[in-house]
C-alpha cells in the first residue's frame, strides 16, 4: 500500500480516495485575485490547490492569501517552486511555514553545481518545518546531466533502447534519485509525493507504471501540457481512466489551457468528471440525457437538457452548501417514449419528453413512480421547481 501523506487536512494515498488538485493562474502578488481563484477552485472540488511562488512579490503575498482563503475554507495551498526556490523559501520565513506542501522540480532548481545544493536547501527547510513535499519532475525540464549519461551508456549498450525509451527511463530515474535524495536529507517517507509528466497519452502510462512498481510514494498524475478544449479533454481522461482503472494514482489534474474567458475551474470539473464516471466518487448531481434521434422534438429537447444542466452546474455551490449529498442525485432527460419512461424510472428523478408526433406530454418519474405530467412551453421552468422541490424534499436538512 502506498504511504499516506498529511497536507493540511487532506490525506494522500494509503486507503484514501483519489483527490483532485488544481492551480491558480493569477499572479500571486495580487493577494485577493488570487485568494479568490483558490475559493473558486475549491468549491469546484479541487481539494488542494498549488500557487506560483517565482519572486519575492509572490512569496511575500502567501500569508496573506493564506488568512483570506481561511475565512471561507481550510484550502491546503502548495508553493510551486523553480531556479530560486531555496532563496525564496530561506528568505520568507511566515511563507516556508505557511504553506501545506512544497512542489519542486530537481530539474529547475539551479544549474550545474548549483543545482545540487539548491535542492537540498529546499529539502532541509521543508525538513525543519515539517511539510510534505512533491518531487514534480517534467520531461520538459528533465536533468539533462542525467538524460546525456543514461544516453551515453546506452549508446555502448549491446541491446540499445529507443531515444524515447531511454527519456522514459531518465524520467523515472530521476524521480526515484530525487526521492531518495529527499530521504537522506530528513525528508521521511511519509512526506513525499511523486510526479513524473509527460504531454503524451502512452509515455505516461508506462512511466506511472513504472513508478507504481518500484516505489510505495503516492502518485500524482496528469499530463503536463494537455492542450485546449475536447482535444485536452480526450486526452487527459484517456490517461489518467486507464491509470486510475488499474489502481494507480492518489491525487491528478487535468492541465488543460483556458479558452480566453473561460473559468479556471474547467480543469477541475474535468477531473471530477473522470473520477465520478469510473465510481471514485461524487461531485455533482447526474444529468443523464439522450443524444437525441428522428423521433426526438429537436431544439425543444436540447433547450430542456441545456436548461437543467446549466442549472445544476450554475447552482452547484449553493446547493452543495445548502443541501448536503446532493452530489449523488441522479437526473433523467429524456427525449421521447422508446429509452425516456425506462430511464427516467432508473434516476431519481427524471422527465421523458413527447417525441416527434407522439401526445404533447411530458410524465415525470420520482424514484422510479410516475407522479405526474407536464405540458405547455415552458416545460423548462417547470421541470427545474419539481427538481427543486425534490432536493428540497430529499436533502434539506
Amino acid at each position: 500500500m502506498r504511504y499516506t501523506v498529511e497536507v493540511g487536512n487532506v490525506k494522500i494515498g494509503g486507503a484514501n480516495p483519489v483527490i483532485v488538485q488544481s492551480m491558480t493562474d493569477t499572479p500571486t502578488s495580487d493577494v485577493k485575485a488570487t485568494a479568490r481563484q483558490i475559493l473558486d477552485l475549491f468549491f469546484a472540488g479541487s481539494k488542494i490547490v498549488r500557487v506560483t511562488v517565482n519572486d519575492k512579490e509572490a512569496a511575500a503575498a502567501i500569508p496573506y492569501i493564506r488568512d483570506i482563503v481561511r475565512k471561507e475554507a481550510d484550502v491546503p495551498l502548495v508553493g510551486c517552486f523553480h531556479y530560486n526556490g531555496n532563496l525564496l523559501l530561506r528568505n520568507n520565513i511566515d511563507c516556508a511555514q505557511v504553506l501545506d506542501k512544497y512542489r519542486i522540480n530537481p530539474g529547475n532548481v539551479g544549474f550545474g553545481t548549483k543545482r545540487d545544493r539548491n535542492f537540498e536547501e529546499i529539502l532541509e527547510i521543508a525538513a525543519q518545518n515539517e511539510k510534505p513535499i512533491r518531487i514534480g519532475v517534467n520531461w520538459g525540464s528533465l536533468d539533462q546531466e542525467l538524460l546525456s549519461k543514461m544516453m551515453d551508456d546506452n549508446a555502448i549498450s549491446k541491446t540499445p533502447l529507443s531515444s524515447s525509451d531511454v527519456m522514459e527511463e531518465a524520467i523515472v530515474a530521476s524521480t526515484l534519485i530525487s526521492a531518495q535524495k529527499a530521504e537522506e536529507f530528513g525528508i521521511k517517507q511519509n512526506k513525499i509525493i511523486v510526479s513524473a509528466k509527460v504531454s503524451e497519452v502512452q509515455p505516461l502510462i508506462r512511466i506511472y507504471k513504472k513508478l507504481f512498481d518500484k516505489s510505495l510514494y503516492p502518485l500524482h498524475l496528469g499530463l503536463t501540457e494537455a492542450g485546449m478544449g475536447l482535444h485536452a479533454i480526450i486526452q487527459s481522461t484517456a490517461a489518467l481512466s486507464i491509470l486510475l482503472q488499474q489502481g494507480i494514482g492518489d491525487t491528478i489534474r487535468c492541465s488543460i489551457t483556458p479558452k480566453p474567458g473561460s473559468a479556471r475551474t474547467e480543469e477541475v470539473t474535468v477531473c471530477n468528471q473522470v473520477l465520478a464516471s469510473l465510481g471514485m466518487g461524487a461531485f455533482s448531481p447526474k444529468v443523464i440525457s439522450c443524444p437525441g434521434c428522428g423521433r426526438t422534438s429537436g431544439e425543444f429537447f436540447r433547450e430542456l437538457s441545456s436548461d437543467v444542466s446549466d442549472f445544476i452546474t450554475n447552482s452547484l455551490p449553493a446547493l452543495k452548501k445548502k443541501y448536503p449529498g446532493v452530489e449523488n442525485l441522479n437526473i433523467a432527460v429524456m427525449g421521447c417514449v422508446v429509452n425516456g419512461p425506462g430511464e427516467s424510472k432508473h434516476a431519481d428523478i427524471g422527465i421523458s419528453l413527447p417525441g416527434a408526433g407522439e401526445d404533447k406530454a411530458a410524465p415525470v418519474f420520482i424514484d422510479g413512480q410516475r407522479k405526474f405530467t407536464l405540458k405547455g412551453k415552458d416545460l423548462s421552468k417547470q421541470f427545474i421547481k419539481v427538481l427543486m422541490s425534490y432536493i428540497e424534499e430529499r436533502f434539506g436538512q
